[in-house]
């Protein structure tokens, strides 16, 4: 079954205490008497602040993807806000990194990283490295060409600790811009541009613990000046 509930207003809670109040001529029901006063001022307190509240705790702040009040206690319990982000954050941007946080099983494909990446707003490529390995590999240009353009050379004259090196291209900068649903007015600018460092905190924390890491931003773009306003 699904789960169901009542959302109760001031007028419920009126009726509800006169049931409660004994008949007679001390208990009167007329609605200008002092104490039919006092009763829909104490129904007033408990049908809209705490019905409100109750009511959002049920169906807002409940989920992590939806959550205000209540944001800071759900960070407190996973952890956050997380020490790689450093910059400024929309309430956006927090929601987004505490269900990241709850969702995540953790791997150590490119894919992984790749999605890492994409949840808190890059787009990156991965390059991975081997050095060239007689009876493996060939002499001479061996890149694929697909569609008139060639891949990457599959592998690199070096030494044999090149395997525990791979490359991440940045493409694309994190660009946040000012939402209603998920910006506070006066407190956040209308276009954030992040610095890499959370990304480059946060793949190295996840990263195989015997790998190392190189950073490529040689073919960082932004998308334009205008590139995902309304």
């Amino acid at each position: 079954m699904t789960e169901q509930w009542n959302q109760r207003s001031s007028n419920d809670y009126v009726q509800g205490f006169n049931n409660l109040l004994p008949t007679g001529p001390a208990w009167p029901r007329s609605q200008d008497t002092v104490l039919q006063n006092v009763i829909k001022g104490l129904a007033d307190l408990w049908g809209d602040p705490v019905e409100t509240s109750a009511a959002n705790l049920l169906t807002i702040e409940s989920d992590p993807r939806t959550t205000t009040a209540l944001l800071p206690d759900w960070e407190r319990a996973f952890g956050l806000p997380d020490k790689c982000l450093a910059e400024p954050l929309t309430v956006g941007d927090r929601r987004t990194a505490l269900v990241v946080r709850m969702t995540m099983l953790g791997a150590q494909s490119r894919a992984f990283f790749i999605g890492l990446a994409a949840a808190i707003g890059y787009t990156i490529t991965i390059s991975e490295f081997r050095p060239f390995m007689v009876g493996i590999d060939r002499v001479g240009d061996n890149r694929t060409l697909v569609d008139g353009v060639y891949s990457d050379y599959p592998y690199v004259l070096g030494p044999p600790d090149n395997r525990f090196y791979w490359q991440v291209h940045v493409g694309r900068t994190r660009l946040t811009w000012f939402r209603a649903s998920s910006g506070q007015a006066g407190v956040d600018h209308h276009l954030r541009i992040a610095l890499a460092t959370d990304l480059e905190c946060m793949l190295r924390r996840y990263k195989p613990s015997h790998t190392e890491i190189i950073f490529d931003y040689s073919g960082l773009e932004t998308g334009g000046a205008m590139a995902g306003t309304p």
